[in-house]
């Protein structure tokens, strides 16, 4: 079927579906020449109104070129003054656009994508609230814009978010970001699903490229998708004072009339588990968890860097020196909490009551840089070096079991390689010119050390469970009861 659909169909839908992308694009441009906030927030003059029912018609041809040739809708969508915010999940496609074209709500967007020629058009018609990855204040901005129109009593359109904040399968909802849910006014959620006997939509990380996606789309006859609009949720005032609980409530909500779990991994956790540097975290891995903790004590991802820097420099003032829970605390400058116990439990290996600082700056760079793993070794070599700049093999044993966050690790076979005097120690620039010659070190001299062996140190790589990594399945993300993992036991 695709071998005869991509000689014959698929060249003629892709050819019209992009006449009808240019076909929207004079009237999008015309419509939005001169507009100002003044005027959009006024009531749309006639012209207007025509030409979105124009646009509308337009976009809805070309989703018809694509084969979605009816779209299921449910539910009633509520009016602006009724619900500001529309909430859509699960987010798992480029296609998930087919919901804005429809309603041309406003959507947040990057603010280098008004920039795409004809699309960029189309965008800016839309009203979007940019996000510019250049200003450092931006997310702050961007809080702030969303909650100025939601408060505005429905004089601006409503406006789209995808709370999950990336792509995944659809087998279950992960963490809804809170930037939908901080203004704390009624929002409406709207649910996606695409009931296809084939799933040629799911576009994540892992998987089929952008252009395959498209194409093996355009390749099916027909093309199933469903949106349902929910009944609009009026949060209490313990939910408007805290936008997290807010988040999670809806997604329960969500959750439960797409018939799917949740997890409480976000598009963080996913970075790093799957992240492209030379050590991939094994399925075990205690620094996902970590991860979690670490957001949950408020270290924010855009000043984590400059965090890391300022723990380093302090370890190194410490050197081997052990800290209690107490000392830990005044280390971080946070208050002792549940967060900071759990936190700290991870690194008491012997369950005495004391850590090893240094540690905690390892994994903690791990999560900052997460396909950086030189950057993290050199780091950890300037904690554990002696005098002479070098470390031992125990040395080099305890910063990789950190950096994988496992409880075991056999690193004799990498340290010897490495070590090639056999002077019983090594610098980094002896473990960096050895990197460099074998980028695959890890594969080569740690996993395939410890295949079948019951340390369980399966790399990321090994196909997921759910299509997003091993460790997010949804039968395990319901465990609250699982206690915590931790790097030694």
């Amino acid at each position: 079927q695709i071998a005869f659909m991509t000689l014959t169909l698929f060249p003629i839908r892709l050819f019209f579906a992009a006449f009808m992308m240019l076909l929207a694009w004079p009237f999008a441009f015309i419509a939005s020449m001169g507009s100002d906030e003044q005027e959009l927030e006024k009531p749309l003059s006639w012209w207007r109104k025509v030409v979105d029912i124009l646009l509308k018609a337009i976009m809805r041809m070309m989703w018809l070129a694509g084969g979605f040739h009816w779209i299921n809708v449910k539910g009633r969508r509520a009016l602006p003054a009724e619900a500001a915010i529309l909430t859509v999940a699960p987010h798992s496609s480029y296609f998930d656009a087919i919901p804005v074209t429809m309603t041309f709500a406003s959507i947040v967007m990057k603010a280098e994508s008004k920039d795409i020629p004809v699309w960029g058009t189309l965008i800016k018609y839309i009203r979007p609230v940019f996000v510019s990855r250049s200003d450092q204040d931006s997310r702050r901005k961007t809080v702030e814009e969303i909650k100025r129109r939601a408060q505005s009593d429905g004089k601006w359109p409503q406006i789209m978010i995808f709370p999950e904040g990336t792509c995944t399968n659809r087998s279950c909802l992960i963490t809804f970001k809170p930037g939908a849910f901080i203004p704390g006014v009624p929002v409406q959620p709207v649910v996606l699903r695409y009931p296809n006997k084939l799933d040629t939509i799911t576009w994540t990380w892992q998987g089929p490229g952008a252009f395959e996606i498209l194409w093996l789309t355009l390749c099916q006859f027909h093309n199933s998708v469903e949106i349902e609009f929910l009944p609009v949720y009026i949060p209490s005032e313990e939910e408007r004072k805290n936008p997290v609980l807010y988040a999670n409530n809806v997604r329960c909500v969500m959750a439960e009339a797409l018939g799917v779990s949740v997890t409480d991994y976000t598009f963080e956790d996913c970075q790093l588990a799957l992240a492209e540097g030379q050590l991939r975290l094994p399925s075990d891995t205690c620094l996902l968890e970590f991860a979690k903790l670490v957001r949950s004590l408020g270290l924010k991802p855009e000043t984590l860097e400059d965090d890391l820097d300022k723990y380093a420099a302090s370890a190194m003032k410490m050197k081997k020196e052990k800290v209690d829970l107490r000392e830990f605390s005044a280390y971080l400058e946070f208050p002792v909490s549940q967060t900071l116990e759990s936190m700290f439990a991870l690194f008491d290996e012997n369950e005495d009551g004391v850590i090893d600082i240094r540690e905690f700056v390892i994994a903690l760079s791990v999560v900052c840089k997460p396909s950086k793993t030189l950057e993290t070794i050199q780091l950890a070599f300037q904690l554990y070096q002696s005098e002479s700049g070098t470390i031992t093999e125990e040395d080099l044993a305890h910063i990789l079991k950190t950096a994988m966050g496992v409880s075991q690790i056999d690193v004799t076979h990498l340290f010897r390689a490495v070590d090639e005097d056999e002077k019983g120690k090594i610098t980094y620039d002896d473990f960096y010119t050895f990197a460099e010659l074998h980028p695959h070190f890890a594969e080569d001299y740690l996993y395939a050390d410890q295949m079948g062996a019951e340390s369980s140190l399966e790399t990321s790589s090994l196909s997921a469970p759910n299509g997003i990594c091993t460790d997010f399945s949804p039968d395990n993300a319901g465990d609250r009861k699982k206690p915590l993992q931790k790097k030694l036991n």
